[in-house]
């Protein structure tokens, strides 16, 4: 695709996403920012969120997974996820709505004491940074490609451009904008991976019952391996645990997911958006790895090589296989998949950094905006920069990193609310943080050596449980005695 065509849609989508913003910032406060003055539509955030959830990393990097060994395993964390969200309607949704809450990690404080609270704002900032970069990572990439390398322009400058992007659509509005943004980026995002898997067809030659069927006969569209639980990560019952626990973390713990249904009305369309998103996550997910075997099936056929790079196949097929609309439309698909991502992540670490570092609650209002604005483009500079880091460094699929470090960072938070919800101890506060990072020290130690540990085993995802053990060993080894626990 000629580049200056590319550079077009970019600048015509982002024009879109200022009009939107535009609109949905006149008159907008503090309150709209943070929690949409709790009158954003269910619907509209249900459909959203699976944008947000999905991102440019699905988009990318699942397609690709499935021609690696893991072939179509990822669908039992997707139906883990689904369980995983079940949980977070019936227990955590009822308590935030319960405290009223705009950061939910407040309800660390409220439990554990000062230190807890602002260890947890600090694991979640750090957890949003390089998540939020990962994702943006991939539209980041592809722009290189598609646009900038063609032009000559170097990769700092497209980090720190589609950073940039995001935060000027964001940064009055907030949330309150996010929600319409991620409505229509969300159905860009299914759109592009729908007309890609029918650009496919026709280029096979298939008729639509062919195209399932070698789908279904491809060996690449195993789901359920229950092969060897110690030493294969892609084991079903091994991703089906972890994908539990991925989605609580991921999702219940994290201000990003939760501040979406904290603006709604009430507990009642917070549960019905909750559950509504997680029926939609399943078969969209499906469509995803679909793709992949598609995309195996293609190449097989058509000679083409497979890329030392998974993540590559997507845009190379796109771009440069089949047809010109095709490409058009996974530009498009593409850029609204990572933003829907990191648009929301971007408001998520504004707000933790304001009201849970900063304490933003007791200034005026101006003085709200003020911190606010520059808090927001802090936070988006940081993010550049890990997005040029991580591209001098990565060397593996994006998809896998994420729920990687997600394991290593959100450990402590899965154990301070576990304890936290489900027992009445209290823990003294001051051993709160060196709990949490020793934790993350020993995961870490564990997951390298676990071939040696632990007689050949081999940690998948579920290294999150292992994390989050650990943490829950530390805060009752530390715990007091013949203390109730805080209301």
């Amino acid at each position: 695709m000629n580049a200056w065509f590319s550079i077009s849609i970019l600048i015509a989508y982002f024009v879109m996403l200022l009009l939107i913003s535009w609109y949905t910032a006149r008159h907008s406060d503090t309150a709209d920012f943070y929690k949409g003055s709790n009158k954003s539509p269910w619907w509209a955030v249900a459909f959203g969120m699976i944008g947000t959830t999905l991102s440019g990393v699905t988009f990318i990097s699942v397609p690709g997974w499935v021609s690696s060994p893991a072939k179509m395993t990822y669908m039992a964390v997707i139906l883990g996820n689904f369980a995983g969200y079940l949980i977070i309607a019936q227990v955590l949704l009822p308590l935030y709505y319960k405290l009223s809450l705009t950061s939910i990690y407040t309800y660390i404080e409220k439990r554990f004491g000062y230190k807890a609270y602002k260890t947890s704002a600090v694991l979640f900032l750090l957890s949003k940074i390089i998540g939020a970069a990962f994702r943006l990572f991939i539209v980041t990439l592809v722009l290189q490609i598609t646009i900038f390398e063609p032009l000559h322009i170097p990769f700092i400058f497209n980090a720190f451009f589609s950073v940039f992007i995001i935060w000027a659509y964001t940064f009055k509005g907030g949330i309150k904008t996010i929600i319409w943004t991620d409505l229509i980026q969300t159905f860009f995002l299914i759109f592009a991976v729908i007309f890609t898997i029918f650009s496919i067809q026709k280029a096979l030659g298939f008729s639509f019952g062919d195209m399932v069927s070698a789908i279904a006969g491809n060996p690449q569209s195993q789901i359920f391996d229950f092969s060897d639980p110690w030493s294969n990560p892609n084991n079903f019952w091994k991703q089906f645990i972890a994908g539990i626990f991925i989605a609580i973390v991921m999702n219940g713990l994290d201000q990003d997911m939760m501040q979406k249904n904290l603006s709604l009305k009430n507990i009642k369309e917070a549960k019905k958006n909750f559950l509504s998103f997680s029926l939609a996550f399943i078969p969209v997910n499906f469509i995803f790895l679909c793709l992949g075997v598609l995309f195996f099936i293609y190449m097989n056929i058509n000679g083409i090589p497979i890329p030392a790079k998974t993540d590559n196949i997507y845009p190379l097929l796109a771009t440069q296989y089949l047809p010109a609309a095709t490409g058009v439309f996974f530009m498009l698909g593409v850029i609204a998949a990572a933003f829907s991502s990191a648009n929301s992540a971007l408001i998520a670490m504004t707000t933790s950094f304001t009201v849970d570092i900063y304490g933003i609650q007791n200034k005026t209002e101006q003085q709200q905006k003020r911190i606010r604005f520059y808090t927001h483009l802090a936070n988006a500079v940081i993010v550049a920069l890990v997005i040029v880091a991580f591209n001098a460094f990565h060397n593996e699929s994006v998809v896998y990193a994420i729920f990687k470090f997600a394991g290593y960072t959100y450990g402590p938070l899965l154990g301070l609310f576990f304890i936290g919800i489900l027992y009445k101890t209290q823990v003294y506060d001051k051993a709160i943080p060196y709990i949490a990072a020793l934790s993350i020290v020993l995961t870490i130690l564990i997951d390298r050596y676990s071939t040696t540990l632990f007689y050949g085993y081999r940690f998948g995802f579920e290294i999150l449980l292992v994390n989050g053990l650990i943490t829950i060993i530390g805060l009752l080894l530390f715990r007091k005695k013949h203390h109730a626990a805080r209301q």
